[in-house]
């Protein structure tokens, strides 16, 4: 049986709507500090770290010493306390007091972290500076049941977030003018569109204050009458509502696993030749009841009966007099009724032919 597959076509860029550009590039400066930090979860129920992850046994240890209570470590017999690792990302320009989500990942063999609470768990940066403590109730979405040998899991439960669970205790630092000079960085560099930010800033100021430096940054020089600390942010606020319209290259995206084939508005196809062929296996069952003879005292038996067929589809060329728009591409490709299989095949021959004039992803 044949597989359908999907066929998405992309209009030309200059049918497309306008974009902001807050939406195509950010400031430069403006990063959020990555933390990381070492913690324990405790009221687990049964489904922690076991004696093997000795870490946690000595994390333990050191936890209860700090309260007063000291305890060797071979007497510590528990499996509702499981090592993780405590990750998150500080938003710029959060200041002290803020939150921000935690991830919360098992170290050890613990089966499950749901029901668990993370314990206060300082969070560092790259540079050893602590920028927020977490601690809190471990969301977990999933379960995993087991007893007598089976087990039930739904989703993925050594793993889980705690929902604001970490305090913002000092702020990333960000600064983004330099010199009076604002940069903005395109997500997806384009030569094409950084000239139209650059066209589009200084229109809009009657100056000449913008120049693309290169595919992923236009390069600002702040304004005489914008230049103070309050009114840099008003002069932002400005430059990342203006409008354009991004230039879109040419680029087939196929996605093999789901069938899904996207092509670009600006994607053409020169003048070729496709020719194409498959072959049909069908296997059908049917069932065989045998009756015994009249008073043998037999019993009836019922068997399976399989029968097998293979065809060969007849070869069909098609021409293809050049394909300048995507619904030319689509008509051309559904005339033939491939397979998802089939379109990546002929894509890839039409890209080795030098036909099709656009960059060839395949996921």
């Amino acid at each position: 049986m044949k597989r359908s597959f999907i066929l998405l076509v992309l209009l030309p860029c200059f049918l497309a709507a306008a974009s902001r550009i807050k939406d195509l590039a950010y400031v430069q400066g403006m990063r959020g500090e990555q933390v990381i930090g070492y913690g324990l979860v405790v009221g687990l129920n049964g489904t922690g770290d076991s004696q093997r992850s000795t870490f946690t046994i000595q994390s333990v240890a050191s936890m209860l010493k700090r309260f007063g209570i000291t305890v060797s470590q071979d007497d510590l017999r528990m499996r509702n306390v499981a090592a993780v690792m405590v990750t998150a990302t500080i938003p710029p320009f959060t200041k002290e007091g803020g939150v921000a989500d935690v991830t919360v990942s098992s170290l050890g063999d613990a089966t499950g972290l749901q029901g668990g609470t993370l314990l206060v768990t300082p969070l560092s940066g790259m540079n050893g500076a602590i920028y927020a403590s977490a601690q809190g109730p471990v969301s977990v979405g999933g379960m995993n049941v087991r007893s007598n040998g089976s087990e039930v899991r739904r989703n993925h439960t050594s793993a889980g977030r705690v929902p604001g669970g970490a305090v913002i205790e000092r702020a990333v630092d960000v600064k983004i003018a330099n010199d009076w000079r604002v940069t903005i960085v395109l997500r997806q560099p384009d030569f094409t569109t950084a000239m139209r930010i650059s066209a589009a800033v200084n229109q809009k100021l009657g100056a000449a204050v913008a120049s693309a430096m290169d595919a992923a940054t236009v390069a600002i020089m702040v304004p005489e009458r914008y230049r103070d600390d309050a009114k840099v942010i008003d002069f932002i606020s400005q430059v990342e509502v203006l409008e354009i319209v991004p230039d879109v290259a040419a680029r087939v995206v196929i996605n093999e696993r789901t069938g899904t084939v996207v092509v670009g508005g600006n994607v053409t196809i020169l003048p070729v030749a496709i020719s194409h062929a498959g072959l049909n296996i069908e296997i059908q069952q049917a069932p065989v009841i045998s009756q015994p003879p009249p008073l043998s005292n037999g019993t009836t038996v019922q068997t399976q009966m399989s029968t097998i067929s293979a065809t060969v589809d007849t070869a069909a060329v098609v021409a293809i007099n050049g394909a300048a728009t995507v619904q030319e591409i689509a008509k051309a490709l559904n005339s033939l009724n491939v397979s998802p299989r089939d379109v990546i095949a002929i894509f890839q021959s039409l890209k080795e032919a030098g036909a099709l004039k656009a960059e060839l992803v395949i996921l």
